[in-house]
């Protein structure tokens, strides 16, 4: 299972363009040993808010072609 604090936005070509997250910010790898956080905390880079142009929220599995403001990377 992919780890959102330590995903990278440029290696999946599902995720919308507009889809941040606190993990791509930190240029890390995976260490087993240090305790996963799992800190799930996603904006919208075109709202700067949880929620999308939509008034959905926004994740990496929500923010996907179904929406109207989705934009494939």
């Amino acid at each position: 299972m992919e780890r959102a604090g330590l995903a990278r936005i440029d290696q999946d070509d599902d995720r919308c363009y507009n889809l941040c997250w606190k993990g791509m910010y930190i240029d890390a790898e995976w260490d087993p040993s240090v305790q996963h956080g799992n800190d799930r905390l996603f904006w919208c880079h075109k709202t700067m808010t949880p929620l999308g142009p939509d008034s959905r929220l926004v994740d990496d599995y929500e923010c996907n072609e179904t929406r109207s403001c989705y934009k494939a990377l």
